[in-house]
């Protein structure tokens, strides 16, 4: 294996890390590392990169977004929740003011940006 592979393995490597862990802390996105996942294996492991695909927890996220850009409202729902228990506990955490007033600008954003993202067709 040359050190390119490696290190593109590497990178494969770490992203699917990030994105199992994306799995269960709010904030951290499954999907994005997913597919970093996904290209960065297919350059250094084709194996690898199948064996990503085949994880039943991500194999059709990845399907979906990159077949049709759809989140299943599953996905979203969960998502979103998790977004406003984080936005919760930013204003908690931070108290009043401007830092935490963009931040929850921020979350906001993103949880209607993913709750506008369309589901997908086979209703995975």
């Amino acid at each position: 294996m040359t050190l390119i592979r490696i290190l593109w393995v590497g990178l494969a490597g770490l992203s699917f890390s990030i994105g199992v862990l994306g799995i269960f802390l709010p904030l951290l996105p499954t999907t994005v590392f997913m597919l970093m996942a996904v290209y960065c294996a297919s350059r250094g492991s084709p194996r690898f990169e199948v064996w990503i695909r085949s994880r039943h927890y991500v194999g059709p996220l990845l399907v979906n977004w990159e077949q049709e850009r759809a989140i299943p409202k599953r996905a979203k729902i969960f998502a979103v929740c998790t977004i406003a228990l984080s936005a919760i506990i930013t204003v908690w955490s931070l108290g009043p003011g401007w830092l935490s007033g963009a931040v929850v600008a921020l979350l906001m954003l993103i949880a209607l940006w993913l709750a506008t993202r369309p589901e997908p067709s086979s209703h995975s």
